[in-house]
């Protein structure tokens, strides 16, 4: 007669190690529940006694979508450097992926973009006494919302299908290493990008003549940026795990260091380069294969003749 299996009691340090991942997965959550709070107070008006910016609420919403990304790097790889690797982590790090990398970023666009709110036209306070709200610039026309809501909800659904794609085929032995498709947590950083960029652009005076053309072309571009990553998602291109790469092999550490000393040097320098390194990561890799396939042949054949 065969006796069942016993299973050896966890001690106190591996039930802590357990709890670490799922932690960590729920920061992600709180974070991105936290943008979605500040997105939906977030109006077109100044309240200078309260102290109320909208423009810097924005920038606060970004940075908890940040954070929630950076909390979604960590919780994996804890799982899997303290052997807690399991269904459930999985299953829960989508769930909460759902609220910071899809429904903050596209409610994020969509009061970006919202002609009854745009905060892409970020606003400004003139005087001490009796200050006055001026749009900084005016877009060159208006999205409907009857256009911005379709664009919002595709981004969330392709990130829905997105997540649910990675579960389906990612299987445990998988190195991590890269891709197939956008990952949600990149393009949520996309859009998460551009408000940290138009604040650090209209706070410094040197930039002021291109923010008059850089600024009415973002309140353009950004529904049709969104649309594209929504796109990119669920597409078949390869992107690489840049996080998982840098903390593999002898120089993962070191790279790791010099990508946050790279970045924290970039945001010093000026917060426009952050939207403009994750569009490139977001865009770069799709625009040279359309160039191989379709530019290139064109060009042979131009030459050949």
């Amino acid at each position: 007669m065969d006796t069942p299996e016993v299973k050896p009691k966890k001690t106190s340090r591996q039930k802590a190690f357990a709890v670490l991942p799922t932690l960590l997965t729920l920061g992600n959550a709180v974070c991105g529940f936290g943008a979605i709070t500040i997105l939906a107070r977030v109006g077109p008006t100044f309240d200078v006694v309260g102290g109320y910016d909208p423009a810097l609420e924005m920038v606060n919403a970004a940075k908890l979508i940040f954070l929630a990304m950076l909390f979604d790097a960590l919780d994996g790889s804890a799982a899997r450097l303290t052997n807690q690797s399991s269904d459930f982590g999985a299953m829960l790090d989508s769930l909460c992926d759902v609220v910071s990398f899809g429904v903050a970023p596209a409610f994020m666009m969509l009061k970006l973009t919202d002609p009854r709110h745009r905060l892409m036209e970020t606003l400004q306070l003139k005087g001490d006494s009796a200050p006055t709200v001026e749009r900084m610039f005016t877009a060159p026309f208006d999205y409907p919302i009857d256009v911005l809501w379709p664009i919002a909800a595709l981004f969330l659904a392709c990130a829905i299908l997105r997540l649910a794609r990675f579960n389906v085929e990612t299987e445990e032995e998988d190195d991590h290493s890269g891709f197939s498709g956008l990952p949600s947590p990149a393009a949520a950083a996309v859009i998460a990008s551009f408000p940290i960029g138009v604040d650090s652009l209209t706070k410094k005076a040197w930039a002021e003549p291109a923010g008059e053309i850089i600024l009415p072309a973002l309140a353009v571009l950004l529904p049709l940026i969104t649309l594209a990553t929504a796109v990119l998602m669920v597409s078949r291109v390869p992107y690489p795990h840049i996080f998982n790469q840098m903390l593999r092999g002898s120089q993962g550490r070191k790279q790791l260091l010099q990508l946050v000393f790279t970045l924290a040097l970039l945001s010093a320098i000026g917060g426009m380069t952050i939207p403009v390194i994750f569009c490139w990561f977001a865009f770069a890799g799709p625009c040279q294969a359309v160039w191989r396939k379709y530019v290139n042949p064109l060009f042979r054949k131009s030459s050949a003749t």
